[in-house]
């Protein structure tokens, strides 16, 4: 059966691979159109299961929201470069894969593979495969969140960082522009200091517990931060050992009481002391003066990766903490409103990128 260059027209546009792949279907399926499209998608196959073992650590974190049902999606689809990750089907995919977790609330990315997607008569899976085949890359859908309620969401530099709040709060005060205003205020101090918890109430006690040791581990081994008291004790067992020659000895009288004291301490000096501060471990954490600083760094912490806790970066629109903030806004508006929940996606985090020589990947396309 012949066929014409305005039926491979057809075909990319019905389709969206691109033209000389939609000749090669037409040319295999001797023009028959439908046989065509089934050609393609088992090329889309086969090209998903070759690429599979390509990283994909690019691509973008996105956000949509229905209004109507009130319902909001964060989503991140990886790509292998970040000129795909700004390709607008690519985009266009990523949306109409955001509205389908919002209408069809899959359990999780698996399940999402296996319906639907909106608007088409197949899988997501399928329409993936597809979108491989017609751009090139290997593409995977990474991780969603699927939130009701009162939501403000915010996407920073196109998509490599992604948020989304839940607020508590009544539908007339989330209707308001000053609630909007501030729901994004509260997104973008997610973005910019990354908060691991909402608030420190959310922190287990083993969680607590590990932090401590952590910190207490940190301080005995960095022994210029250790309190005045406490480091001139382990001064004082250092050199009772012998762990100090007398040069060092010397140094240490005359620089004693300078604030830069260790500025003129060898390395082997600084080390002997942390030796010392490690094995009397358990006589210094029973001082109450190492146990109030240890306390006073774990309040610190907390403050850092507690997002309630956490110093409000718009010092122009307040000067206090993030939760201060927000109850500032809820009193101008006679209203309460609480931050429930958060969301913070960052865009391939966590996923090792191959490092690749550019004259052995040259050598790989001209062999």
């Amino acid at each position: 059966m012949a066929f014409t260059a305005q039926d491979v027209k057809a075909l990319r546009e019905q389709t969206g691979v691109g033209m000389m792949e939609c000749k090669k279907a037409l040319v295999e399926s001797d023009g028959d159109m439908e046989k065509a499209i089934e050609y393609l998608r088992e090329r889309g196959l086969a090209a998903a299961t070759k690429k599979a073992s390509r990283t994909a650590a690019d691509g973008v974190v996105l956000a949509y929201t229905d209004d109507a049902k009130k319902v909001s999606v964060l989503v991140e689809v990886n790509s292998e470069t970040d000129f795909v990750g700004k390709n607008e089907k690519f985009q266009g995919f990523v949306l109409d894969v955001a509205k389908t977790i919002v209408e069809k609330n899959p359990e999780d990315v698996e399940d999402l593979l296996n319906v639907n997607l909106l608007g088409t008569d197949r899988t997501v899976q399928e329409n993936l495969q597809d979108l491989i085949l017609s751009i090139g890359e290997n593409m995977k859908i990474r991780r969603f969140e699927r939130v009701e309620g009162n939501i403000c969401t915010y996407i920073h530099a196109g998509g490599s960082v992604g948020v989304m709040v839940r607020f508590d709060a009544d539908d007339a005060t989330a209707a308001k522009p000053e609630f909007a205003e501030m729901g994004k205020n509260v997104a973008m101090q997610i973005a910019a200091m990354s908060p691991e918890y909402l608030a420190k109430e959310d922190i287990s006690d083993a969680e607590l517990a590990k932090m401590k040791s952590i910190i207490i581990e940190s301080s005995l081994n960095k022994p210029d931060t250790l309190p005045k008291p406490i480091l001139t004790d382990v001064v004082a067992k250092t050199i009772a050992a012998g762990a100090w020659d007398d040069a060092t000895k010397a140094t240490y009288e005359e620089q004693k009481n300078n604030k830069f004291l260790f500025n003129f301490l060898s390395e082997e000096a600084v080390a002997a002391l942390a030796t010392t501060a490690v094995a009397n471990k358990e006589e210094y954490v029973a001082n109450p003066i190492f146990s109030k600083a240890s306390e006073g760094r774990i309040a610190k912490q907390l403050k850092e990766i507690c997002l309630l806790e956490q110093a409000f970066v718009r010092t122009d629109l307040f000067e206090g903490s993030v939760k201060g903030y927000v109850d500032s806004v809820a009193k101008s508006l006679g209203a309460d409103i609480k931050v429930a929940a958060f969301t913070r996606y960052v865009k391939g985090e966590g996923i090792e990128k191959k490092e690749e020589n550019f004259a052995d990947e040259i050598a790989k396309l001209v062999k």
